[in-house]
């Protein structure tokens, strides 16, 4: 597929349309279906989209093993400091409502957090998982 032009013209203008998308569902699912789990999986699809297109090296140079492994670890630390910060702050684990003076914007804020941490965590499980089944067979891999 890397030598269509077509597919590799469409793709370039199709991507940022999903990211963007995905930022969508990240910022609606406060008020609507939607949400981090959501939106992460759309993220990693217009990657793992270009990496079909593209190929899988032009794909791990974009979004590279070491930032895909970073991700997995980040989006976890950010949903427990969300956490630690509601026990810092005196309330309960994620207790969402001592993040702000007013409950309700601190409920928002909580959730908000959260929801980046699921957002970039699913993103680099998916991600990962797919570089994994799609370099398998490679470099005498087998």
């Amino acid at each position: 597929m890397e030598n269509d032009l077509v597919l590799r013209v469409v793709g370039k203008l199709l991507i940022p349309f999903i990211l963007l998308f995905a930022l969508y569902v990240q910022f609606h699912g406060d008020f609507g279906p939607g949400g981090g789990f959501q939106a992460g999986t759309i993220s990693a699809a217009a990657i793992v989209f270009y990496a079909l297109i593209f190929g899988l090296d032009k794909a791990r140079r974009i979004m590279p093993d070491r930032l895909v492994e970073a991700m997995l670890a980040s989006g976890v630390l950010i949903y427990a400091g969300v956490g630690v910060a509601g026990l810092l702050l005196g309330g309960n684990y994620l207790d969402y409502f001592v993040l702000d003076k007013d409950a309700v914007h601190g409920q928002h804020r909580g959730i908000f957090w959260v929801e980046v941490g699921v957002h970039i965590t699913v993103c680099g499980v998916m991600l990962k998982i797919f570089y994994m089944f799609a370099s398998r067979g490679q470099d005498g891999e087998e």
